[in-house]
């Protein structure tokens, strides 16, 4: 009997861990819905936890089958996003966060279009948990191409804009 008893105990013990670990994942899953983000992974106390969406997917799978000479016709533009990242000159995000373009709401921002920079100038800000993270320029050119937009959420190894 003392051994079903402690059996019983030990249940007990699981299903509070296992109802937080449950409110956990749904914290972070409001959170990817709040933020716009695809992706979030924790680690806290030994346990690892990440959740993901794949919304990417979900937008592939709903485009119409009939509509093959279209898809045809617009796959250079459904290609255009993914050169960027293959550019030499492209500056790619170091973390998930949300992008500013400026020091301050209101404020010039830090480069434009057309901007010279030096290698580690400041090119825009990266905020990650709310920490202000400066992005620096990794080489001397002039900015080309700007292909975030300020306050909108950047993805890990997502490009943010192109020196050449």
């Amino acid at each position: 009997m003392a051994s079903k008893s402690k059996s019983m105990a030990d249940s007990e013990k699981n299903e509070p861990k296992a109802n937080r670990d449950q409110e956990l994942i749904r914290g972070l899953a409001k959170l990817l819905d709040e933020t716009g983000l695809t992706e979030i992974e924790l680690e806290r106390d030994g346990l690892r936890v990440r959740v993901a969406r794949g919304r990417e997917i979900a937008q592939m799978v709903s485009a119409p089958v009939a509509a093959a000479p279209a898809a045809a016709a617009a796959a250079p533009a459904a290609a255009a996003p993914a050169d960027p990242a293959k550019h030499p000159g492209a500056v790619t995000s170091p973390m998930v966060g949300t992008a500013y373009m400026a020091p301050a709401p209101g404020a010039r921002p830090f480069v434009e279009v057309g901007s010279k920079v030096g290698a580690g100038d400041t090119l825009l800000i990266v905020e990650a948990m709310k920490t202000m993270n400066q992005i620096p320029a990794p080489r001397a050119g002039t900015v080309t191409r700007i292909l975030v937009e300020d306050g909108k959420p950047v993805e890990f190894g997502e490009p943010l804009m192109i020196i050449e």
